[in-house]
């Protein structure tokens, strides 16, 4: 054994090989072109470290601009929105059609309604005017059954003008001898059994009853013939 073999000497290179000593199947590291290989790999990674590094820098103003350019597009005007309901509008499809011909229904039958209840309303106001003069024309009624309404007399005058006032809001007096009884619109105040009659007949009128257009304002106070049994 020579002397540069022999155990417990120490040499630089063997420490260099035994780190430097590749696994079992690996090249060899001293072999032809190792180190021009070593020295590219490791500027290929610096390279790509530096290059990494300037994306993630150029990354956050790349994000900014694109989210500046999306609120761009995505903000809508006030035209922009006005010019979306004028093209709703006047779109002619089946949908709009329908629902603008249910509309028009809708608005129809509204009307017809407030009219309905105007006109009703209005009956009611009147009626509770007109209740107030009926005592007045039950005296006249009276009157005149008793002749003191007759020829040119000023009361005569008085009293045919404020039934032509009374008739020209709707107030139509009703109640006749000779109609025959309906208990929906007389009121029965005696029963004359009379053997002249097939049904119940007016016999007399105590009070008149009156309409105020198509409501009924007061029923009539009767006598009410009815058929007797011999």
């Amino acid at each position: 054994m020579s002397d540069s073999n022999r155990p417990g000497d120490f040499r630089p290179e063997d420490e260099f090989a035994a780190a430097g000593a590749p696994e079992s199947g690996a090249p060899a590291a001293g072999g032809p072109g190792s180190g021009t290989d070593a020295e590219a790999e490791l500027a290929a990674a610096v390279d790509a470290t530096e290059a990494s590094e300037v994306r993630q820098g150029e990354t956050p103003d790349t994000d900014d601009a694109a989210s500046a350019e999306g609120i761009e597009e995505d903000e809508l005007t006030v035209q922009d929105i006005l010019d979306a309901a004028n093209l709703e509008a006047n779109d002619p499809s089946s949908e709009h059609l329908a629902d603008l011909k249910r509309v028009t229904a809708e608005y129809a039958n509204y009307r017809k309604r407030t009219e309905a209840n105007r006109e009703i309303e209005r009956e009611r106001v009147t009626g509770e005017v007109v209740k107030v003069l009926l005592p007045v024309l039950d005296d006249l009624y009276r009157a005149e059954k008793h002749g003191d309404l007759e020829g040119d007399s000023a009361f005569a005058t008085i009293a045919a003008k404020l039934r032509a006032s009374t008739e020209r809001i709707g107030l139509k007096p009703y109640g006749s001898v000779g109609d025959v009884f309906d208990p929906t619109v007389h009121e029965a105040i005696f029963q004359l059994p009379t053997p002249d009659v097939d049904v119940e007949t007016v016999g007399d009128v105590v009070e008149t009853g009156y309409y105020l257009g198509s409501s009924l304002l007061r029923v009539a106070k009767v006598v009410v013939q009815v058929p007797s049994d011999g």
